[in-house]
């Protein structure tokens, strides 16, 4: 089974340079490879048996299989409750009158692997977005500082290029950085459009499939209507209609087993929790944004934690007269560089600032 995961392990490589942050990559790098690695899961027939085995008389089983997983089968939701043997076959899954009883048919089997993917792939969206919007800005000014062992020449070279390009392009790189703050706000816009999507997808029982799941573990034996087996049964009905002998519609009702729904039940109480979580911090991190922006001495405080062994003045200096964007691009490369070197390019950036030129 390992080898079905093989796929995704290039999403599991660390970046040499960081060009985001720990949330970000929450979304782009934990979420894609969970999905992707459930699409995988999913689609692995081989590995669970098959998706479908369905019981009827006089029906070939194969072609029943077959007919059923196309046409979708169906259960009774008002049936879901029971004893199990005596008053139901399994939940859901009881006599009924067409016309009265309501009946529920369950299409989304055929679908959840294709749709695991199409929410990998869009969480990966803003991800691609900025990688194509950034061209690469940190990697080029990182310039191998992120080594601590550089000759003294090189290293000395590479701070004047980093210092003569923040003097020159100062209070010139704001776009850079609300582009990548609009990455932000999308990671948040999909993670909280796909619980609507999973809604949709799952007939409006996604929204609150994990708060119920946690409620049936808390009720009486008696009084339990087991959510997992109403979003995600494992036994099922399916009609199949065929000519008889005389050209009259002969109906046969028959039983059908979904393994699959084994692993979905449990694929998607996962999702669940982790989709509420990802959103939660995600509004949580714009919020922050939005602090970081309006908040000039927040700024300043978060470059001193990121530079502790600098002199506080020459902080203070540079934050004072750098925009969010001349801000956001330094605090991306106190991420990425080594912090020795990086205290001496405060250092140097300081003195440049104030006007005065380094040695």
């Amino acid at each position: 089974m390992f080898d079905v995961f093989g796929s995704v392990k290039g999403l599991l490589k660390i970046d040499a340079v960081c060009i985001d942050n720990n949330i970000f990559r929450l979304h782009y790098k934990a979420t894609v490879i969970i999905l992707i690695a459930f699409s995988l899961l999913v689609t692995s027939r081989q590995y669970i048996g098959d998706p479908i085995d369905c019981i009827v008389d006089e029906i070939p089983l194969n072609v029943m299989d077959t007919y059923c997983w196309i046409y979708s089968t169906f259960t009774i939701p008002n049936r879901l409750t029971g004893r199990i043997g005596s008053e139901v076959v399994q939940p859901g899954v009881a006599s009924h009158v067409d016309g009265k009883d309501e009946v529920k048919y369950h299409k989304y089997y055929q679908w959840v692997c294709f749709a695991l993917f199409f929410q990998a792939m869009l969480f990966y969206v803003p991800r691609y977005l900025w990688k194509t919007w950034e061209g690469g800005r940190i990697r080029m000014l990182v310039l191998d500082l992120n080594c601590p062992i550089v000759s003294d020449d090189c290293k000395r070279d590479r701070k004047r290029l980093l210092v003569d390009y923040f003097t020159v392009n100062l209070h010139m790189q704001n776009f850079y950085a609300f582009r990548f703050f609009i990455c932000e706000v999308l990671n948040f816009i999909n993670v909280v459009g796909q619980i609507f999507f999973m809604d949709f997808f799952l007939d409006g029982e996604f929204s609150t499939y994990g708060s119920d799941v946690l409620k049936f573990t808390e009720l009486e034996p008696e009084e339990r209507e087991d959510p997992m087996s109403r979003v995600f049964p494992k036994v099922t009905k399916c009609t199949f209609h065929k000519y008889g002998p005389s050209g009259t519609v002969q109906k046969f009702d028959g039983l059908c087993v979904l393994p699959l729904n084994i692993v979905n039940e449990k694929i998607y109480v996962f999702l669940w929790f982790w989709f509420i979580f990802l959103s939660v911090l995600s509004g949580i991190s714009l919020i922050y944004r939005c602090a970081v922006i309006m908040g000039p001495k927040l700024r300043l405080y978060l470059l001193r934690a990121k530079c502790r062994i600098a002199a506080s003045e020459q902080v203070e200096t540079i934050a004072n007269k750098c925009e969010i964007g001349d801000w956001f691009v330094l605090y991306q490369l106190g991420k990425n560089i080594d912090p020795l070197i990086f205290k001496e390019v405060i250092s140097d950036l300081a003195k440049k600032l104030e006007g005065k030129e380094t040695v």
